[in-house]
């Protein structure tokens, strides 16, 4: 695929200059409110669209009626998580790399990094699948499936895993490649048509009134939905070809130092805080269990209701990191700035409404779930634990989108580690004993605090680092 500038003379060169002006408005010149919106909204939305897209085979198979088939799903999941610690990997930094080169119109390395992305994330699907299929049976054990739950839990896994884990893998870092020049309006619908389909594919597949395939015909709606948004981005891709710079082509993929360092310097500090993620989340159910199910089933209304304006917030973060990177790299540091600054204050009015409204009335949000009054008291005091923490987590997410628009992988992954390790996984075994039950709530509210104290220190400190003549620049190994 041929990637601005192109190589010619006269009318040919004229073209690609007129090309690459229309691309950098957005960055350069659109007013920051309108850019912002432009960016963001649209990843907003998928991240929103993908929350509904994670319960619907949940919801599906649920309405089977059958423990076997459920469990299917749930033994299944973490499988299913691991994913995102690829796509965190090659997708957050091959785009966080591609923005900041577009910022120094170093064209080269945004097709390298492109192609190294798109090229090393196909590679880790097909490698999780050999492996998932080699060691199939060891995985079904760890997972904790059984002699009755085993061949419901491998069908689901062929489909999901054995034969989809490059395109899942794939749909969702080509999305970051794709918005790293400033396409998320594209990103977004390439990942919302793949959403919306397994939506529609789901029941046909699962129902009895379908083809009745239960947990297996779940997994293949997935297979078939993610198969259909890839697709949405090699069209895309080709229409769009010599008007791009996402390029797809083997001859830009190498293992060039200076792009491996780029992508992984990022990518890898979000692949762990993915992974730290999975490990909290773990480490909470596991808490909640002790209680019994009416608190397991509470914790997992309120964590789901909880996830909607975080999902918010982590969308605003990922849609203005083009933005921030390319000026950073351009070393405009005022519109760096200023973008940070207007997205902070629309976050911060959005999820503080949402949080006092969650607080006020946390029963009418968990009776949309289960109309139960245990599991409404429950869930009512779960729900305004987490709530608290909301505001303050905004601020975190904004700040690490920051560090990982800049190339300051380092400060990620130390946010990453001071998030969990540090302060919430304590805070949670503290908690607990202090206040049985319902102290694991306020864990995250405990950690989110510092956090986000250390949030608006290290990005003072930034701006201020960038303000100065000789301070503005890339991270030495980008």
């Amino acid at each position: 695929m041929r990637v601005l500038p192109a190589a010619g003379a006269g009318m040919e060169k004229r073209n690609a200059m007129q090309q690459i002006n229309q691309k950098t408005v957005l960055f350069e010149q659109t007013p920051i409110p309108k850019a912002v919106f432009q960016l963001a909204v649209p990843t907003i939305l998928s991240s929103l669209v993908m929350v509904l897209y994670n319960l619907a085979d949940t919801y599906f198979v649920g309405m089977l009626n059958d423990p076997v088939q459920n469990a299917a799903v749930t033994l299944a999941a973490p499988v299913l998580l691991a994913f995102n610690a690829i796509n965190n990997l090659f997708g957050v930094g091959s785009s966080s790399m591609m923005s900041r080169a577009l910022g120094r119109k170093d064209f080269d390395t945004v097709s390298r990094s492109s192609a190294f992305g798109f090229y090393s994330a196909l590679g880790s699907g097909i490698l999780f699948s050999i492996l998932c299929t080699v060691f199939q049976n060891p995985l079904l054990v760890l997972l904790g499936a059984d002699s009755t739950t085993t061949e419901a839990t491998r069908q689901y896994l062929f489909w999901t895993v054995n034969c989809g884990a490059a395109p899942a893998i794939l749909n969702v870092v080509m999305a970051y490649l794709v918005r790293s020049e400033g396409s998320s309006l594209h990103a977004s619908l390439g990942t919302m048509s793949g959403c919306f389909l397994n939506i529609i594919l789901d029941p046909i597949f699962i129902l009895p009134w379908g083809f009745n395939l239960g947990a297996g015909g779940a997994g293949l709606a997935t297979f078939l939905s993610n198969c259909v948004a890839c697709l949405y981005f090699f069209v895309l891709l080709f229409v769009r070809r010599g008007n791009t710079y996402v390029c797809i082509s083997p001859k830009k993929f190498s293992f060039r130092k200076s792009i491996v360092l780029g992508v992984c310097g990022v990518g890898v500090p979000a692949s762990i805080q993915n992974l730290l993620n999975v490990t909290g989340m773990t480490l909470l159910n596991n808490f909640t269990s002790a209680y019994g199910a009416d608190a397991v089933a509470a914790m997992g209304i309120a964590q789901k209701i909880n996830m909607v304006p975080m999902q918010v917030s982590m969308g605003l973060s990922q849609g203005i990191m083009p933005l921030v990177s390319y000026n950073f790299a351009s070393r405009n540091v005022k519109r760096m700035k200023g973008t940070v600054s207007f997205a902070r204050k629309i976050a911060l009015l959005l999820i503080i409404t949402v949080s006092v409204l969650y607080f006020i009335f946390p029963g009418v949000f968990v009776r949309l779930f289960m109309d139960n009054p245990t599991i409404i008291e429950y869930g009512s005091r779960f729900l305004r634990g987490f709530c608290l923490g909301l505001p303050f987590l905004c601020l975190d997410f904004l700040a690490v989108g920051v560090f990982q628009a800049s190339g300051m992988g380092k400060e990620a992954l130390i946010f990453a580690i001071l998030r969990k390790i540090v302060l919430e996984i304590p805070a949670l075994c503290i908690l607990n004993w202090i206040f049985p039950l319902y102290g694991l709530a306020y864990a995250q509210f405990t950690a989110e605090i510092v956090l986000a104290a250390a949030s608006i220190v290290v990005l003072s400190r930034l701006f201020r680092r960038l303000e100065t003549p000789s301070g503005a620049g890339e991270p030495s190994h980008s």
